[in-house]
Protein backbone atom coordinates (compact mmCIF):
# COMPACT_ATOMS: atom_id res chain seq x y z
CA UNK A 1 0.00 0.00 0.00
CA UNK A 2 2.94 2.55 0.96
CA UNK A 3 4.65 1.83 -3.08
CA UNK A 4 1.15 2.47 -4.08
CA UNK A 5 0.43 5.73 -2.23
CA UNK A 6 4.14 6.98 -3.05
CA UNK A 7 3.62 6.33 -6.71
CA UNK A 8 -0.06 7.95 -6.91
CA UNK A 9 2.30 11.08 -4.94
CA UNK A 10 4.64 11.56 -7.40
CA UNK A 11 2.67 11.24 -10.47
CA UNK A 12 0.28 13.98 -9.10
CA UNK A 13 3.86 16.44 -7.87
CA UNK A 14 4.49 15.66 -11.22
CA UNK A 15 1.71 16.82 -12.78
CA UNK A 16 0.42 19.36 -10.87
CA UNK A 17 4.18 21.20 -10.92
CA UNK A 18 4.19 20.81 -14.52
CA UNK A 19 0.47 21.71 -15.65
CA UNK A 20 0.89 25.72 -15.10
CA UNK A 21 3.92 25.77 -16.66
CA UNK A 22 3.12 24.15 -19.78
CA UNK A 23 -0.73 25.53 -19.74
CA UNK A 24 -2.46 23.03 -22.47
CA UNK A 25 -5.70 25.28 -22.26
CA UNK A 26 -4.21 28.45 -22.46
CA UNK A 27 -1.61 27.76 -25.56
CA UNK A 28 -4.46 26.29 -26.87
CA UNK A 29 -5.52 29.22 -29.14
CA UNK A 30 -1.92 29.96 -30.49
CA UNK A 31 -1.40 26.87 -31.41
CA UNK A 32 -3.91 27.55 -33.53
CA UNK A 33 -3.34 30.82 -34.42
CA UNK A 34 0.56 29.59 -35.92
CA UNK A 35 -1.88 26.45 -37.71
CA UNK A 36 -4.60 28.50 -38.77
CA UNK A 37 -3.52 27.92 -42.80
CA UNK A 38 -3.58 23.66 -41.89
CA UNK A 39 -7.06 21.82 -42.25
CA UNK A 40 -8.38 20.74 -38.66
CA UNK A 41 -6.96 16.95 -39.91
CA UNK A 42 -3.55 17.86 -40.05
CA UNK A 43 -3.99 19.99 -36.43
CA UNK A 44 -4.78 16.97 -35.03
CA UNK A 45 -1.85 14.91 -36.13
CA UNK A 46 0.18 18.41 -35.41
CA UNK A 47 -1.33 18.09 -31.86
CA UNK A 48 -0.05 14.34 -31.47
CA UNK A 49 3.30 14.93 -32.67
CA UNK A 50 3.49 17.87 -30.03
CA UNK A 51 2.54 15.70 -27.81
CA UNK A 52 5.10 13.04 -28.52
CA UNK A 53 7.82 15.58 -28.83
CA UNK A 54 6.72 17.32 -25.67
CA UNK A 55 7.21 13.87 -23.26
CA UNK A 56 10.35 13.23 -25.05
CA UNK A 57 12.06 16.80 -24.12
CA UNK A 58 10.39 16.30 -20.52
CA UNK A 59 11.45 12.42 -20.05
CA UNK A 60 15.11 13.13 -21.28
CA UNK A 61 15.08 15.96 -19.12
CA UNK A 62 13.59 14.26 -15.93
CA UNK A 63 16.10 11.33 -16.51
CA UNK A 64 19.66 12.37 -17.98
CA UNK A 65 18.88 16.44 -17.97
CA UNK A 66 21.39 17.01 -15.00
CA UNK A 67 24.20 14.89 -16.60
CA UNK A 68 23.98 16.99 -19.87
CA UNK A 69 24.21 20.24 -18.60
CA UNK A 70 27.39 19.23 -17.07
CA UNK A 71 28.67 17.52 -19.53
CA UNK A 72 28.38 20.36 -22.04
CA UNK A 73 29.40 22.63 -19.45
CA UNK A 74 25.71 24.68 -19.10
CA UNK A 75 24.67 26.30 -16.27
CA UNK A 76 20.80 25.90 -15.89
CA UNK A 77 20.75 29.49 -15.65
CA UNK A 78 21.66 29.91 -19.07
CA UNK A 79 19.35 28.12 -20.51
CA UNK A 80 16.70 29.48 -18.86
CA UNK A 81 17.82 32.88 -19.87
CA UNK A 82 17.85 31.81 -23.59
CA UNK A 83 14.79 29.89 -23.37
CA UNK A 84 12.87 33.29 -21.66
CA UNK A 85 14.45 35.42 -24.40
CA UNK A 86 12.87 33.03 -26.95
CA UNK A 87 9.25 32.54 -25.21
CA UNK A 88 9.35 36.44 -24.69
CA UNK A 89 10.08 36.79 -28.70
CA UNK A 90 7.81 34.39 -29.41
CA UNK A 91 4.79 36.36 -27.39
CA UNK A 92 5.81 39.56 -28.79
CA UNK A 93 5.27 38.59 -31.98
CA UNK A 94 2.24 36.80 -31.01
CA UNK A 95 1.00 40.13 -29.71
CA UNK A 96 1.47 42.13 -32.68
CA UNK A 97 0.28 39.22 -35.51
CA UNK A 98 -2.77 39.64 -38.06
CA UNK A 99 -6.16 38.18 -36.71
CA UNK A 100 -6.60 34.70 -37.23
CA UNK A 101 -8.70 35.06 -40.06
CA UNK A 102 -5.99 36.94 -42.13
CA UNK A 103 -5.51 34.23 -45.19
CA UNK A 104 -2.05 31.99 -45.11
CA UNK A 105 0.72 33.30 -47.01
CA UNK A 106 1.95 29.20 -46.73
CA UNK A 107 0.82 25.99 -48.71
CA UNK A 108 -1.28 24.21 -46.23
CA UNK A 109 0.73 20.27 -46.36
CA UNK A 110 1.01 18.16 -44.11
CA UNK A 111 4.91 18.14 -45.25
CA UNK A 112 4.86 21.57 -44.21
CA UNK A 113 2.77 21.71 -41.07
CA UNK A 114 5.06 18.58 -39.58
CA UNK A 115 8.26 21.21 -39.99
CA UNK A 116 7.04 23.23 -37.74
CA UNK A 117 6.15 20.59 -35.02
CA UNK A 118 9.24 20.66 -32.72
CA UNK A 119 10.03 24.67 -33.41
CA UNK A 120 8.35 26.75 -32.18
CA UNK A 121 4.71 24.70 -31.51
CA UNK A 122 6.73 22.02 -29.06
CA UNK A 123 9.76 23.93 -28.26
CA UNK A 124 9.62 26.68 -26.52
CA UNK A 125 5.75 26.95 -27.22
CA UNK A 126 4.48 23.98 -25.28
CA UNK A 127 7.24 22.95 -23.60
CA UNK A 128 9.84 25.39 -22.78
CA UNK A 129 12.73 25.90 -20.65
CA UNK A 130 10.76 26.88 -17.49
CA UNK A 131 8.95 23.32 -17.69
CA UNK A 132 12.26 21.51 -18.77
CA UNK A 133 13.88 23.25 -15.06
CA UNK A 134 11.11 21.24 -13.44
CA UNK A 135 11.74 18.14 -15.14
CA UNK A 136 14.99 18.45 -13.85
CA UNK A 137 14.41 19.70 -10.46
CA UNK A 138 12.12 16.79 -10.01
CA UNK A 139 14.59 13.82 -11.65
CA UNK A 140 17.43 15.21 -9.51
CA UNK A 141 14.95 15.69 -6.38
CA UNK A 142 14.21 11.53 -6.74
CA UNK A 143 18.00 10.60 -7.19
CA UNK A 144 18.37 9.19 -4.03
CA UNK A 145 21.58 10.51 -2.24
CA UNK A 146 24.36 8.02 -2.26
CA UNK A 147 21.34 5.12 -2.98
CA UNK A 148 21.41 2.82 -5.98
CA UNK A 149 19.63 4.27 -9.16
CA UNK A 150 18.49 0.70 -9.78
CA UNK A 151 16.77 0.21 -6.05
CA UNK A 152 13.08 -0.73 -6.79
CA UNK A 153 11.67 2.35 -4.92
CA UNK A 154 13.81 4.79 -7.23
CA UNK A 155 12.60 2.94 -10.32
CA UNK A 156 9.42 3.62 -9.18
CA UNK A 157 9.27 6.96 -8.56
CA UNK A 158 10.71 7.64 -11.73
CA UNK A 159 7.78 5.58 -13.73
CA UNK A 160 5.49 7.52 -11.54
CA UNK A 161 6.73 11.26 -12.65
CA UNK A 162 7.00 9.80 -16.50
CA UNK A 163 3.34 9.10 -16.22
CA UNK A 164 2.34 11.95 -14.87
CA UNK A 165 4.34 13.46 -18.10
CA UNK A 166 2.68 10.91 -20.35
CA UNK A 167 -0.76 11.99 -18.66
CA UNK A 168 0.09 16.26 -19.18
CA UNK A 169 1.42 15.20 -22.68
CA UNK A 170 -2.10 13.51 -23.12
CA UNK A 171 -4.31 16.73 -22.04
CA UNK A 172 -1.71 18.89 -24.72
CA UNK A 173 -3.00 16.41 -27.56
CA UNK A 174 -6.68 16.51 -26.36
CA UNK A 175 -6.54 21.04 -26.31
CA UNK A 176 -4.57 20.90 -29.32
CA UNK A 177 -6.65 18.76 -31.29
CA UNK A 178 -9.67 20.56 -29.68
CA UNK A 179 -8.20 23.98 -30.37
CA UNK A 180 -10.58 24.42 -33.63
CA UNK A 181 -14.15 23.83 -32.14
CA UNK A 182 -13.25 25.52 -28.96
CA UNK A 183 -12.53 28.75 -31.64
CA UNK A 184 -16.36 28.14 -33.23
CA UNK A 185 -17.53 28.73 -30.08
CA UNK A 186 -16.20 31.42 -29.06
CA UNK A 187 -16.45 33.32 -32.45
CA UNK A 188 -13.99 35.90 -34.29
CA UNK A 189 -13.95 38.24 -31.60
CA UNK A 190 -13.45 36.12 -28.32
CA UNK A 191 -11.17 34.10 -30.52
CA UNK A 192 -9.03 37.32 -31.15
CA UNK A 193 -9.14 38.26 -27.05
CA UNK A 194 -8.34 35.02 -26.07
CA UNK A 195 -5.19 34.83 -28.50
CA UNK A 196 -3.63 38.16 -27.25
CA UNK A 197 -4.50 37.78 -23.74
CA UNK A 198 -3.06 34.01 -24.24
CA UNK A 199 0.16 36.10 -26.24
CA UNK A 200 0.54 38.49 -23.48
CA UNK A 201 0.63 36.18 -20.51
CA UNK A 202 3.50 34.08 -22.96
CA UNK A 203 5.57 37.18 -23.15
CA UNK A 204 5.09 37.72 -19.21
CA UNK A 205 6.41 33.68 -18.83
CA UNK A 206 9.27 34.50 -21.08
CA UNK A 207 10.27 37.58 -18.86
CA UNK A 208 10.18 36.02 -15.23
CA UNK A 209 12.12 32.65 -16.73
CA UNK A 210 14.36 35.24 -18.38
CA UNK A 211 14.63 37.07 -14.70
CA UNK A 212 15.00 33.84 -13.15
CA UNK A 213 18.09 33.16 -15.03
CA UNK A 214 19.70 36.68 -14.13
CA UNK A 215 18.21 36.45 -10.55
CA UNK A 216 20.25 32.71 -10.42
CA UNK A 217 23.46 33.55 -12.28
CA UNK A 218 24.42 36.98 -11.33
CA UNK A 219 25.43 36.20 -7.89
CA UNK A 220 27.91 33.21 -9.75
CA UNK A 221 28.80 36.33 -12.36
CA UNK A 222 29.99 38.59 -9.18
CA UNK A 223 32.81 35.89 -8.31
Amino acid sequence: MHIVVEFVRTLIVAFVTLFPVVNPIGDAPIFLSLTRQYPESVQRVLARKIAAYGFVILAVSLLIGTEVLAFLGIKLFVVQIAGGLIVASTGWSLLNQQSVDAPASEPATLEDALKHAFYPLTMPLSVGPGSISIAITIGAHLRPPGGSIFSRAYLLELLAALTGMALLCFVIAVCYGSAERLVRKLGKSGTDIMIRLSAFFLFAIGVQILWNGLSSGWPLLKH
